[in-house]
């Protein structure tokens, strides 16, 4: 069940996150108020929209206008779940559409309180086509680089979860909420029902965290100075933990040490690297994978956009996720720290039917796409294309502790139709080491 904060009013909620809010109201339709019971003539829709007027004291279903979140201003827009089940029609999408063009002009973050059952039946088409409107202006929005974190409430369904809820750069939940596209009356009678919740949508990749209300405020305010405070481009590389104070030997002492089980990982580096760290979960495809952090870090008080792989095989997912986040940073304008650390990319069947070469084709042009500068560190194992997708072109660097490699000793041996043991001899070849990796021009340097 949801928690109560999730069904509070438009204004209450707004109350719940924000200071010194200024309500605006758009102008007026060129063409008058329209018949008492809407386009359709829906017979008693007028008698229902003035009871909803007077239950909850609103002219509609949205209230929007600017307010202050833990000091940063912004546009909210808040949809009051009392009038109407919080639907969405014509008068609705005009109240959307100028919260999404304020926030546009003032050039300040646009934070959503979603809470909508989906579009309003008792206005047909006419009601539905306001998502085409929303889907156009989150288009002008992120043109634009003004950032959008929605907060979904209770509940967030039908068209509002699939265009300003699921539109948006970052999502927050409510505990128990329900979020997806279908509302409870139109599932299907098998349907899992935790498939519904704010916690089944973070398992499945489609929300980024599930917040309690006590600490909303100060997580959405810790999102929106992240996302509007970019750190000064291009972030210096993290410096190398632990290991051995010089470079290996030989190729394949650099291949034992960038798969020692006790070398500092990802998050150790990230830990140090970062106050504060803001997850960024899932590809909105209905996958993650653990073994790829990603989201917005605060450096000295700047925003930081990461991607860090933990060294196990990428998923799809993973990739699909890094290039999500490289995109928002690139929107945004963020620099960016890519963190490479894998064997390679996953290629088992499960990972092939996901789509893992499409995924890290994505991975690629995002990267090689981005305005933003992008840096890299290699901190283990570089193996192949799957470690090279993340690798900034002429910003990367290497740990002590690292290899990168077309491809591993060991399945290179075996491409070679050489025995097992012929490992060793086939790193030598193919010149892995860091300061190899140096000589032969592909990294800046070893960190």
């Amino acid at each position: 069940m949801a928690e109560a904060a999730a069904r509070l009013t438009a204004r209450a909620a707004i109350a719940l996150v924000a200071e010194g809010f200024t309500e605006r109201t758009p102008p007026p339709p060129p063409s008058g108020p329209g018949p008492a019971d809407g386009p359709l003539g829906w017979d008693g829709y007028g008698e229902a929209r003035a009871r909803a007027r007077e239950r909850t004291g609103e002219a509609e279903s949205a209230v929007y206008g600017e307010a202050e979140v833990a000091g940063v201003r912004c546009v909210v827009l808040a949809f009051e779940f009392g009038f109407l089940g919080g639907s969405l029609g014509e008068r609705t999408g005009d109240r959307i559409t100028a919260a999404y063009r304020l926030a546009r002009e003032r050039r300040v973050p646009l934070v959503s309180l979603v809470a909508t059952g989906g579009s309003r039946m008792q206005e047909g088409m006419v009601a539905l086509a306001q998502l085409q409107r929303v889907a156009r202006e989150t288009v002008l929005l992120r043109a634009a680089g003004v950032p959008h974190v929605a907060v979904l409430r209770d509940p967030a369904t039908g068209g509002g979860w699939a265009t300003i809820g699921a539109g948006a750069d970052v999502l927050l939940a409510l505990p128990g909420a329900q979020i997806g596209f279908a509302g409870a009356r139109v599932r299907p009678a098998d349907a899992d029902p935790a498939a519904y919740t704010a916690e089944g949508q973070l398992a499945a990749g489609q929300i980024d965290a599930v917040v309690p209300a006590g600490e909303l405020r100060a997580t959405l305010g810790r999102w929106l100075t992240a996302l509007t405070r970019p750190a000064p481009g291009p972030v210096p590389p993290p410096p190398a933990l632990g290991g051995a104070a010089g470079p290996p030997a030989t190729g394949w002492d650099a291949v034992r040490r960038a798969r020692a089980p006790q070398r500092p990982r990802a998050e150790a580096y990230l830990d140090v690297y970062f106050q504060e760290r803001l997850p960024l979960v899932g590809d909105r495809c209905g996958g993650t994978d653990p073994g790829m952090l990603c989201g917005v870090g605060l450096r000295d008080g700047y925003g930081v956009v990461y991607a860090a792989q933990c060294g196990t095989a990428t998923l799809p997912a993973g990739y699909r996720t890094a290039a999500r986040v490289v995109r928002l940073a690139d929107r945004l304008g963020l620099p960016v720290l890519t963190l490479v650390d894998t064997p390679g990319a996953a290629n088992d069947a499960e990972a092939e039917r996901a789509g893992a070469g499409a995924s890290i084709a994505e991975a690629f042009a995002a990267v090689a796409g981005a305005r933003v500068p992008v840096t890299t560190l290699v901190v283990g194992e570089g193996g192949s294309g799957g470690a090279l997708a993340l690798a900034a072109p002429g910003r990367t660097w290497v740990t002590p502790d690292s290899y990168f490699s077309v491809i591993a000793p060991e399945p290179a041996a075996a491409i070679l139709k050489r025995p097992a043991e012929e490992a060793a001899r086939t790193a030598e070849q193919l010149r892995l080491r860091p300061q190899d990796l140096v000589e032969l021009g592909v990294v800046r340097g070893i960190v």
